[in-house]
């Protein structure tokens, strides 16, 4: 199972070291493969969120996910994305903006490609910051079944039933940063806002169609006839159709929103475009890809069920030090070990969870394989 999941990273990565050493020589094989380790280590709440989203989607959506979308993610936000950004900004046409990105200036130059993408790390991170902070709003002003942090959980799903608080707080958050932080608050505030926007239009649009799919699938479903048992489908509907599209945009965004940190802190290793869509697209992008198969096909979010909490928590402090970056630079180490910290307490809180409830005798959740065998026997 595990190398059926992974075995196209691995073969991945190997083209890709072997591509880099044809490039660049040794030099570019151990910047690629420290590039690779950088966006696997930020990815794993990514992983984590997107398997959450790909639960609902039907196996049709799933499939163009992890194929299409695969390609958005490794040429779209690992290459095309850092030359729109310095396109735009530098005011650079593309052909322009790529022979700048070959070019090896020193990140000190002003010209440098380098320079130019970092000076527009506000815009970038009051994108990001606001779309992912927004995403972390919603989850955490939501009730739910399971609680990991009980004792803050609770009270702010019990706040978060006030209608558009999210909007409220993030508005307000975004307007002081922008206040207090940024160099030029009024590029930061539209930047801001349109992630706001973004993920508002999204994930609204998504949720929508999901509503219509589900209600359509409940008609079918009623005027079918039931099992002797009385006992309906033993899994949920999934999203098809202008839903399942919805979910598939709403994860490209979310992929494009978690990747930002990882594309700027990359010019800290190295400026040249090639080994960057080697490192962070090709082997990153594809070990994201599995591990969100991974966490899928094993049915991992049920049985480790504060992995998901784990996973906003981590978005939350991504949210933060994005939006903190609009004046002030986080290393990307430190990030990186935000992500992981929570997820790693997340699945050693599941773990022990796990352990009480098999020494209490209540049975946990069957992965997803699992369960698609035991409806299939039924």
């Amino acid at each position: 199972m595990n190398l059926r999941i992974f075995g196209w990273s691995y073969a991945v990565t190997a083209v890709s070291l072997v591509v880099a050493l044809l490039y660049g020589g040794w030099e570019a094989l151990l910047l690629c493969a420290i590039l690779g380790i950088l966006e696997i280590s930020l990815s794993f709440d990514n992983a984590v969120v997107n398997a959450t989203v790909l639960e609902r989607m039907s196996d049709w959506w799933q499939k163009i996910f992890l194929t299409i979308g695969i390609l958005i993610a490794v040429f779209g936000m690992r290459l095309v994305f850092p030359l729109l950004i310095v396109g735009v900004t530098a005011n650079l046409g593309p052909v322009e903006a790529m022979t700048l990105a070959l070019e090896r200036r020193p990140e000190s130059d002003p010209t440098s490609y380098a320079h130019l993408l970092n000076e527009a790390y506000p815009q970038i991170a009051a994108f990001g910051g606001m779309f992912l902070f927004m995403l972390f709003l919603d989850w955490v002003f939501t009730e739910r079944e399971h609680v990991w942090l009980a004792w803050l959980e609770r009270p702010l799903a019990k706040i978060g039933q006030l209608n558009r608080l999210s909007v409220v707080i993030a508005v307000v958050v975004l307007v002081l940063l922008a206040t207090v932080l940024a160099e030029d608050a009024a590029v930061v505030l539209i930047a801001g806002s349109l992630g706001l926007i973004t993920y508002l239009a999204v994930n609204g649009l998504g949720d929508f169609f999901e509503q219509v799919g589900q209600r359509q699938m409940d008609e079918v479903d009623g005027a079918a006839q039931t099992p002797a048992n009385g006992s309906g489908p033993s899994q949920l509907a999934k999203a098809t159709g202008k839903a399942g599209f919805f979910l598939f945009l709403y994860l490209e965004v979310l992929d494009a929103a978690f990747s930002f940190d990882g594309v700027i802190g990359a010019f800290a290793i190295t400026t040249d475009p090639i080994i960057i869509a080697l490192g962070l697209g090709l082997i990153g992008a594809m070990f994201v890809r599995s591990l969100t198969v991974f966490l899928v096909r094993k049915g991992t979010l049920a049985d480790y069920v504060y992995l998901e909490h784990g996973a906003h928590w981590a978005i939350g402090a991504l949210a933060t030090i994005l939006l903190i970056g609009i004046g002030y630079h986080v290393n990307e180490v430190v990030t990186g070990l935000v992500g992981v910290a929570f997820i790693g307490a997340a699945f050693l809180s599941s773990v022990l969870r796990n352990r009480r409830l098999a020494a209490q005798g209540v049975e946990t959740h069957k992965s997803a394989d699992e369960l698609a065998a035991d409806h299939s026997n039924a």
